[in-house]
């Protein structure tokens, strides 16, 4: 078995992933289902395809030759698609997991991305966080921000991702793509960079530490309007995340820092729909004079009242997301529950709604 060919049945089933591990069949996920095909694979399998995967693109395979040493990618097939690629040693042998990317930017309407979400692109300075698990979409989110940036008005955008993921060509703005490890050995090197470059929109692929968080506040604060992502779910875990990142001594200047230049965050996860795919649910919350001083009072407990009292200004809870799908009938009233961030209240108002 070849790697190109591997490649092609991805796409053909239209899989979000590719596992290559062995000891298990080749594995593509599709939906958030596992379709399995062929025979286990043998070490000698994986570190054939392994090493068809750095033919293909030319990249050598000395950054994983240790034990202990990963190695994340991103490559691209012409006329079939570009893919991320982590590459791993686990159980003494050679593994990847490769995320498909579609060539091409993603539809925010086929996708279901609702115009709240897509307003944030409207924005002209401060800071928007896009959260979510690891899976959640949070990267095609983005990319959908930026190409209506694109589109839309004149600026200078530069990207700073671990790797590349879509690729963004020059319309009305210019657009500067760096990929950290290739381009610059860090995200906080390159933010640094990036603001000696004449940025109006930076995306910062994601706040990881709190170096990061300290530099993507301080650029932020300088004018620009700047993207990133984060591991948490809803606002108030958003926030709560980033002051926590301080040391206690600096928590209040932050959380003052923060009220004044963050404008909105968008939190997401995937959920099951009742047709076997899969659909995203949006939390919507867009900083108000109430909001920033809840955060610079330390009040994040508050939050979602808020979001709930904002739904004029295109704010949405995580809950009314999932309570509009179960009401379009794309989502189940278990998934309605399961995904939920108040289990009890959802219970309540589902059963509200079963009573008319």
């Amino acid at each position: 078995m070849e790697m190109e060919t591997v490649l092609h049945r991805a796409i053909e089933v239209r899989a979000s992933d590719i596992f290559i591990i062995a000891g298990l069949p080749l594995t593509y996920k599709i939906n958030g289902r596992q379709l399995r095909e062929g025979e286990m694979l043998t070490p000698a399998d994986t570190a054939h395809l392994v090493e068809g995967i750095y033919a293909l693109c030319g990249r050598s395979m000395s950054r994983c030759a240790a034990e202990d040493a990963d190695d994340d990618f991103s490559f691209a097939i012409p006329h079939l698609g570009r893919f991320r690629a982590n590459v791993l040693h686990q159980r003494g042998s050679l593994a990847v997991v490769l995320r498909v990317i579609q060539f091409g930017l993603p539809d925010p309407q086929a996708l279901g991305i609702p115009d709240q979400v897509m307003a944030a692109a409207k924005k002209l300075k401060g800071l928007v966080l896009v959260t979510g698990p690891a899976g959640s979409g949070k990267s095609t989110t983005l990319a959908c921000l930026i190409d209506s940036i694109n589109r839309s008005r004149e600026a200078h955008i530069i990207t700073m991702e671990d790797p590349i993921e879509f690729i963004h060509r020059h319309q009305k703005c210019i657009v500067t793509q760096r990929e950290i490890g290739s381009d610059s050995p860090s995200y906080v090197r390159a933010l640094r960079s990036a603001l000696r470059e004449s940025p109006d929109v930076i995306l910062l692929g994601e706040m990881r530490d709190h170096e990061t968080i300290e530099v993507a506040m301080t650029a932020a604060e300088t004018g620009q309007l700047l993207f990133s992502t984060l591991h948490t779910t809803g606002a108030a875990s958003t926030v709560d995340r980033i002051v926590d990142s301080f040391p206690a001594s600096q928590q209040q200047q932050v959380r003052i820092q923060l009220s004044m230049v963050l404008q909105a965050v968008i939190s997401q996860q995937l959920v099951p729909t009742v047709d076997g795919g899969q659909t995203v649910a949006f939390e919507v919350m867009y900083t108000n004079p109430a909001i920033k001083n809840m955060i610079r009072e330390a009040k994040s407990h508050q939050l979602d009242a808020a979001i709930q009292a904002g739904a004029a200004e295109g704010m949405c809870t995580m809950d009314t997301s999932l309570l509009r799908l179960y009401q379009q009938g794309r989502i189940t009233r278990d998934t309605a529950l399961t995904h939920s961030i108040y289990y009890e209240a959802m219970e309540k108002r589902l059963a509200a709604l079963s009573m008319l």
